[in-house]
């Protein structure tokens, strides 16, 4: 049924960030772990889409995401929640989906507002060769 999915035919594998609200605990309540991930989508059509998810979880029917995967493969994931939003760029289609422990791959990034280069600061005269150590043990 075309009400059943909603497909993104064109653009990059869209991004997930995982949802960390106390309210997405009830979302994804069931026997296998889960998260609640957002995603935010550009489309033509927002308010069409989100309509459409409305009337499939009136109808007690789920509705998906569709997309190609970074391996170019089609995925699915189940869609919890939609919101359309106007922004200066146009329309973004807000999906929360639900992601099992096998679709989640977390992706670690530090970010650093100040400039620090440790390096740069280091002095070999701050380090004499008559230390306390023996043969690289360590003495307390």
């Amino acid at each position: 049924m075309e009400d059943s999915k909603i497909t993104i035919i064109e653009g990059p594998t869209p991004t997930f960030e995982v949802v960390y609200d106390t309210w997405a605990n009830g979302i994804v309540d069931g026997s296998s772990l889960a998260s609640v991930a957002v995603t935010r989508l550009r489309t033509a059509n927002g308010h069409k889409l989100v309509e459409r998810c409305y009337r499939a979880w009136n109808r007690k029917d789920p509705i998906h995401l569709e997309f190609r995967g970074n391996d170019g493969l089609p995925q699915e994931v189940p869609i919890v929640a939609a919101q359309a939003a106007e922004t200066d760029e146009g329309d973004v289609l807000l999906l929360w989906v639900r992601l099992s422990e096998n679709d989640l791959v977390i992706d670690f990034v530090y970010e650093d507002d100040e400039d620090f280069d440790d390096f740069d600061d280091y002095d070999d005269d701050d380090f004499d060769d008559d230390d306390d150590y023996d043969d690289g043990e360590i003495g307390f």
